[in-house]
């Protein structure tokens, strides 16, 4: 099973900031509990990489992934961590080329038709979709998509409870980031029984 089918089996990739790495296990653990086995640690927060790395320590069958690579540095990083996948909000060739290189599953991100069709030409039929609601959102990714039927779509942005069932109807989605189930409230309130209901509440909806 590639990463794109393992993430359309979750549906839905929690978008995580963490600033205390020690919260690490605790945070995947929530997650767990509330049935989702995905995380995406972005490196808008230092020391994601160790994130990643106890993460997949303590739950070596979760699906972990390193968010906003942005640079080759930051992949490197992300792979010497354990990261099972990477993504970027945008589409950088030199990144992608790398990713490849070293065999890291990569996922950048489009907006328009001409972004499709750059990834199109390095290989990639799984990009995301960012920022998913502000650049009009489903109806916006079924008319932009209509000539590329071979491309998979994982809309981030704007996505919660209340749109996400919506998002996913749609065949050429695969999963929905979203960071509201991972709010930097309740992280650093360390609030990880809300965390789990939030993962419960859209698990329930969406399976």
């Amino acid at each position: 099973m590639n990463i794109a089918e393992q993430l359309k089996k979750s549906g839905i990739v929690p978008v995580i900031v963490l600033e205390n790495v020690d919260n690490s296990e605790n945070l995947a653990k929530a997650l767990l509990d509330g049935g989702v086995n995905v995380a995406e640690v972005t490196f808008r927060a230092e020391g994601a990489d160790k994130v990643i790395s106890r993460m997949v320590k303590a739950y070596p069958d979760m699906l972990v992934g390193a968010g906003t690579v942005l640079t080759i540095e930051q992949l490197d990083r992300a792979k010497e961590a354990g990261a099972k996948f990477c993504v970027a909000p945008g589409l950088n060739p030199a990144i992608v080329k790398h990713a490849q290189e070293i065999g890291m599953p990569f996922i950048p991100g489009v907006a328009t038709a001409t972004e499709i069709e750059a990834a199109l030409s390095l290989g990639i039929t799984t990009v995301k979709f960012f920022p998913a609601e502000q650049a009009g959102g489903l109806s916006y990714i079924k008319a932009v998509s209509a000539p590329y039927p071979m491309m998979r779509f994982m809309p981030t942005g704007g996505i919660n409870a209340e749109n996400i069932s919506n998002y996913l109807s749609f065949p050429k989605v695969i999963a929905c980031g979203g960071s509201w189930i991972v709010a930097a409230k309740l992280l650093k309130e360390e609030n990880w029984a809300e965390v789990t209901r939030l993962c419960l509440e859209v698990t329930n909806k969406i399976n």
